[in-house]
């Protein structure tokens, strides 16, 4: 029995609205994961998250395991009670954070060098899981080998060699039946590695598939056909992840393709300077044009913040240098998200997805 089960409630060509069964409760699809970096995402509790209605959070293995360290989270109940968070979890395998690094690399795992202290850490797929087993979230995704675009072939080629290795040695590692075990796709652009990369981690069956290694600064008409490819060889009976990619086009073309679920730390980042997601496209609130403008950032969402404050009260908090500002837009961003999500999810049930992806691309393509 799989930790996960995938229950596909409809579809409408290839996106599909469902639900994703953990042992420890369930998430709706398509759904966006808010980024928990450290344990919470910046300048919210978890009582914001619940309020917002995000079902699942990210938290990231890299900063998790240097700050408090993995048995310090094990000791305080795990992450979801460590951050005070009844929701679901899921942690990154630190990958992409030790690979932005420019650590070293051999077939066996990776020595990167701590932004905290400057000390030389080892870490390895094995050491990947057992981190995130004292970590405790309800998901865990196995080590990648996560390249920037564009590289050479030969380094493409290598990561696909190396991802699919450390997969198989995560899988033989893996031991928590109460927590779910993510395999990762690889292959950058190449849409015969791509498909190479997808078939070799759906071997080794996984509870769910990650495709890793998009949205690295690849173009987005370079990344739907690589995505294309590696969904055609995914289980229809298990979610599928399309790490770190969270701009609104992007998204809708993905679920177009049949994706259950994303994560991005773009809109808390863009938030917290000062930039609101909208039914318009991108708010710049720091605007002078915003100065006495009553009008909520998106007079259509439901937000609380929408619901009670007015662009020139934010753009205020901003001129003078009040934090709140940031998390203003950062609450509003995430419940924007959520609710284009959610917008997905009715669209698909209604077999209007067509018409509700142009809506969007008219906007953000």
């Amino acid at each position: 029995m799989h930790p996960v089960r995938f229950e596909t409630i409809a579809t409408d060509g290839a996106a599909r609205s469902g639900v994703a069964h953990t042992a420890r409760g369930s998430y709706r699809t398509p759904c966006f994961m808010p980024v928990g970096t450290r344990g919470a995402i910046k300048y919210l509790s978890a009582a914001d998250y619940e309020r917002l209605g995000a079902e699942i959070v990210l938290g990231n293995t890299y900063h998790l395991m240097l700050r408090p360290g993995a048995e310090t989270v094990a000791a305080l109940g795990g992450l979801g009670r460590f951050a005070g968070w009844n929701g679901l979890t899921l942690t990154d395998s630190g990958g992409f954070q030790v690979f932005s690094l420019d650590p070293d690399v051999d077939d066996d795992g990776v020595t990167f060098k701590s932004t905290y202290d400057g000390s030389s850490i080892r870490f390895t797929p094995e050491i990947a899981v057992h981190t995130q087993e004292s970590l405790g979230a309800d998901i865990q995704m196995v080590l990648d080998v996560c390249p920037s675009l564009p590289s050479p072939p030969e380094v493409i080629r290598l990561a696909v060699e190396r991802t699919s290795a450390w997969a198989a040695r995560a899988r033989a590692t893996h031991r928590r039946d109460d927590q779910a075990l993510f395999g990762i796709v690889q292959g950058g652009i190449d849409e015969q590695l791509r498909a190479e990369s997808a078939q070799r981690t759906v071997e080794l069956e996984f509870d769910g598939y990650g495709i890793g290694g998009l949205s690295v600064g690849e173009t987005r008409g370079e990344m739907v056909p690589a995505l294309a490819v590696a969904l055609t060889h995914l289980p229809l009976d298990r979610p599928r992840y399309l790490m770190g990619v969270g701009d609104p086009a992007s998204l809708v073309e993905a679920v177009a393709l049949g994706v259950d679920q994303f994560d991005c730390v773009m809109q808390t980042r863009i938030g917290r300077h000062g930039t609101a997601l909208t039914g318009e496209g991108k708010l710049h609130i720091k605007n002078a044009k915003h100065t006495v403008s009553d009008e909520p950032l998106d007079s259509a969402c439901s937000c609380d913040v929408c619901q009670r404050h007015s662009r020139g009260y934010i753009r205020h908090l901003f001129q003078v240098g009040e934090p709140t500002a940031s998390r203003l837009v950062s609450l509003h961003n995430i419940s924007w998200t959520l609710q284009l999500m959610a917008g997905m999810r009715a669209a698909i049930e209604a077999g209007t997805f067509g018409a509700y992806r142009q809506q969007v691309l008219a906007v953000w393509g």
